[in-house]
C-alpha cells in the first residue's frame, strides 16, 4: 500500500507542476487551475490511504466537510473587485493551518520522534520554522484582508503608516524573542508539556510580528505584500512537510514558495524598490483621499462622451490603461465592445498593463481576459511605454498611481523613482474617474491638469457605454 501512496504523490506532483505551467497565459489558466486542483485532490486521497489505520475518521471527515462548506461559496460568489481580499484570506488560512500543525506536533510527542524516540534536527528545525512563518503569514494576511476591504478607516490607516518606526522597533524585539524561544524549544524538544506551552508562546510572538509588519504598510504596496505572504505560506508548508516527512507538503510548499518569491521580486523591481524597502518603508496611506480642485492648483478640463468618441474615432492608435476603477465598475466587457467598434473603423487598440495595477498581481490581466480581450493586445509596461509618444489618444480608466508623472519629476513624492506608464507623453489623454479624489497611495496626480488631459467624470461602465453609443452614431 505504501507503493500506491508514493505513486499517487508522484502523479499529484506532476499535476501541480503541469497546472502551474498553464497559468502563463489566460487561454490555459483555467485548465491549469483545474489540473492543479485535481492534483491536490489526489494528494489528499494519498494521505487518507496512508493514515487508513487511524481512529479519528470522524474528525477528518468533519474537517474536510467544514473546509468545503467554508471555501466553495466565497470562491463562487466573490466578485472580481473583492478577489484580492479573498486571495489574502485563503492564503492566511494556509499559513494558520501550518502553524497549528506545528503546535499539534509538539502536543503529540510520539509523532515528533524517530524509531529511537529521538527527534531529528530536520523535525525540530522544520517544525519551528513552520510555526514562526505560518503564524506570521496568517496574521499578516488577516491585516492585508482588512486593509483591502478598507475596514480600518482612512484616519486610522494614516496613523498606522506614520507609526512605522515604532512598529519596526517592536518587530526587532519580537524577532529576538522568537529566536530565543525557538532555540530553547529546540534544545529541550523531548515532548514535555513545558515545550508544548513554549511553542504556543512562539506562535503568539510570531503572530504579533505578522501584525506589526503589515499594519504600517501603505495601500500602494499591498499587491507586493500579498505576493510575499503567499511565498511565506508556501515556505512554511514545505518546512512542515520536512518535519512530518510528507512529500506532498514539501513539493507543493516549495512550488508556492518559489513562484511567490519570484513574483514578489519581479513586482518590487517594477516599482524600482527593494523588498525590505517595501516591507519597512510603509509609503502610501491607502484608501481614497478627499476631493481636490486640481493637483498643484492646476486647471482641470472636463469633457463629454461625445467629444471623447470623436477623438478616438479619428485616431490611428488608442491605448487603454485599466486600473482599479475599471474593476470596481466591472467595465471590462463595455471596454471590449468599445474597442471592437474602434477596430472596425481601423483604429489600433492596445492595453497598457502596469505590474502593480489593481490590488493583486495580475488583477488587470484577469479582468480583461474575462472579457475575452486578445492576449496579444495586453502589453506590459516595458513593451508599451515607447508607444505613448506616437499614440493619439490614451484613455485611463481608474488607474491613478501607476500613471502619476510625479514618479519621474518630483523627488519629494513618495513614489519617486517608481516606473510608471508614460501616459503623459500621449497627444491626448482622457481620464475616467468618479471624482478628483487621489488614488490608493493617497497622493495627487499632476497628470489630471496637463494641457492634453481631459476628465470624463462618472462610473466607468456607464461612461464607456455612453462613448460606445456615440461611436455607433458617428
Amino acid at each position: 500500500m505504501s507503493y500506491l501512496v508514493s505513486v499517487l504523490y508522484i502523479v499529484a506532483f506532476a499535476m501541480f507542476i503541469y497546472g502551474l505551467s498553464g497559468l502563463t497565459g489566460p487561454k490555459t489558466a483555467v485548465r491549469g487551475n483545474y489540473i492543479a486542483a485535481v492534483g491536490m485532490g489526489i494528494a489528499v486521497i494519498a494521505v487518507l490511504i496512508d493514515i487508513r489505520e487511524t481512529e479519528n475518521w470522524g474528525l477528518i471527515i468533519g474537517g474536510l466537510a467544514v473546509g468545503v462548506i467554508l471555501g466553495v461559496p466565497p470562491a463562487l460568489k466573490t466578485k472580481m473587485t473583492a478577489m484580492p481580499q479573498l486571495v489574502a484570506l485563503f492564503n492566511g488560512v494556509g499559513g494558520g493551518t501550518v502553524a497549528l500543525i506545528a503546535w499539534a506536533e509538539y502536543l503529540d510527542s510520539s509523532s515528533f520522534t524517530t524509531l529511537d524516540d529521538e527527534p531529528t534536527v530536520t523535525m525540530i528545525v522544520g517544525s519551528l520554522f513552520a510555526a514562526i512563518i505560518g503564524s506570521i503569514s496568517f496574521w499578516g494576511s488577516l491585516v492585508a484582508f482588512t486593509k483591502l476591504q478598507e475596514l480600518l478607516g482612512k484616519n486610522l490607516e494614516k496613523k498606522l503608516v506614520s507609526a512605522a518606526k515604532l512598529f519596526q522597533l517592536a518587530n526587532i524585539v519580537l524577532v529576538v524573542a522568537s529566536i530565543v524561544i525557538a532555540v530553547y524549544i529546540g534544545l529541550s524538544a523531548d515532548g514535555e508539556p513545558l515545550a508544548a506551552w513554549w511553542i504556543l508562546l512562539l506562535l503568539i510572538v510570531a503572530g504579533l510580528m505578522g501584525l506589526f509588519v503589515v499594519l504600517p504598510i501603505g495601500g500602494a504596496d499591498m499587491p507586493v505584500v500579498i505576493s510575499l505572504l503567499n511565498a511565506l505560506t508556501g515556505l512554511s508548508a514545505a518546512a512542515a512537510g520536512l518535519a512530518l516527512n510528507n512529500q506532498a507538503m514539501i513539493v507543493a510548499g516549495m512550488i508556492v514558495g518559489a513562484s511567490g518569491t519570484i513574483l514578489t521580486n519581479l513586482m518590487a523591481k517594477a516599482m524600482n524598490r527593494s523588498i525590505p524597502a517595501i516591507v519597512f518603508g510603509a509609503f502610501g496611506g491607502g484608501g481614497e483621499g478627499g476631493a481636490v480642485a486640481g493637483p498643484g492648483g492646476g486647471t482641470v478640463k472636463a469633457t463629454s462622451a461625445s467629444d471623447a468618441a470623436i477623438q478616438m474615432a479619428y485616431a490611428n492608435q488608442v491605448i487603454v490603461v485599466p486600473g482599479y476603477g475599471l474593476a470596481v465598475a466591472q467595465a471590462q466587457h463595455a471596454v471590449k465592445e468599445m474597442a471592437a467598434l474602434l477596430e472596425e473603423r481601423g483604429v489600433e487598440v492596445k492595453y497598457a498593463i502596469h505590474p502593480v495595477a489593481g490590488r493583486m498581481p495580475g488583477h488587470m490581466n484577469v479582468l480583461l481576459a474575462e472579457a475575452d480581450v486578445e492576449y496579444d493586445t495586453m502589453k506590459e509596461m516595458d513593451d508599451i511605454n515607447g508607444e505613448f509618444g506616437r499614440t493619439d489618444v490614451t484613455i485611463v480608466i481608474g488607474a491613478n498611481d501607476v500613471t502619476n508623472p510625479a514618479a519621474r519629476q518630483d523627488s519629494s513624492s513618495p513614489i519617486y523613482g517608481m516606473p510608471i506608464l508614460n501616459v503623459d507623453q500621449s497627444r491626448s489623454v482622457i481620464v475616467m474617474k468618479r471624482s478628483m479624489s487621489s488614488g490608493y497611495a493617497g497622493i495627487e496626480n499632476p497628470l489630471f491638469t496637463l494641457d492634453q488631459t481631459s476628465m470624463l467624470f462618472g462610473d466607468a461602465k456607464k461612461m464607456v457605454g455612453e462613448v460606445t453609443e456615440e461611436l455607433k452614431a458617428l
